[in-house]
């Protein structure tokens, strides 16, 4: 489990609430198309942020539940949420949904099931607690979209292949086509959002994940310290000569419970 120091922190909650990170939850939202009077599961709702929006949009007539496992995350989601009575939040492995059937107009899952090695008993989850024609939208990263520019390129190989150790999944935009109707679902649209920059800013998704990168690379023995610091330093100094390039395509996929 990666460990954050308070700067860390810091740095991710300006990231989730930066232009890049705004853009993935924003195109979620849409392909949701939330409505007055929605019962909506939040699955994998982290630090609230997606939720908080969601609770906005189904008025008091409606009603989101948002669901993780991590007690830290629903801690800070507690947190955001106080005082939105038409929200609750529930602490649960994501293929083990506590909720009757049919509990739900729509769910929603960003950033998620890239986590989750075993897909399929999650979407019959899902599918069991959706009513017959909810909406379900996942959004996930496909990691082969990924151009990360460096002079040393062997060494940005490395680092990204280490990064990828903490995934269960770097295509699942690639294998829900596939999936979901193997589950009871209909796929109806998917939509890419690349987060393109020649500038490495602080609120960015690149700037974020230089420190997790690093971070997770020293924290599991993959290299040392100076080895990581020198490949975050190289970002900071190709930005500062104009020459800095990162890419990477979110994509949001909507389907309907037949």
């Amino acid at each position: 489990m990666l460990q954050f120091d308070e700067e860390t922190t810091r740095v991710l909650e300006d990231a989730y609430q930066g232009a890049d990170v705004t853009r993935r939850r924003r195109a979620s939202f849409d392909a949701l198309a939330p409505v007055p009077g929605d019962r909506i599961l939040d699955l994998g709702c982290g630090n609230g942020l997606l939720t908080e929006e969601l609770a906005r949009a189904v008025g008091p007539l409606g009603h989101v539940t948002g669901l993780d496992a991590s007690p830290d995350m629903l801690s800070a989601a507690r947190q955001r949420l106080r005082g939105r009575e038409n929200t609750s939040l529930t602490e649960s492995d994501a293929a083990s949904l506590p909720f009757d059937p049919e509990s739900f107009t729509k769910a929603v899952s960003v950033q998620v099931f890239e986590y989750i090695t075993s897909r399929r008993p999650v979407l019959r989850a899902v599918h069991k607690v959706l009513k017959p024609g909810g909406r379900l939208v996942i959004g996930d990263m496909h990691f082969d979209t990924f151009a990360w520019h460096s002079d040393n390129t062997a060494r940005m190989q490395r680092f990204l292949e280490i990064w990828d150790n903490h995934l269960a999944e770097r295509a699942v935009p690639a294998r829900l086509p596939e999936e979901l109707p193997d589950c009871g679902f209909e796929v109806v649209s998917m939509r890419p959002v690349t987060i393109c920059d020649t500038s490495l800013r602080p609120d960015g998704l690149a700037a974020v994940m230089i420190r997790l990168i690093r971070a997770y690379a020293v924290q599991t023995g993959a290299t040392d310290e100076d080895d990581a610091a020198a490949w975050a330093q190289e970002q900071e100094e190709l930005a500062a000569e104009g020459r800095f390039f990162f890419s990477l395509t979110h994509f949001v996929c909507t389907a309907r419970r037949l």
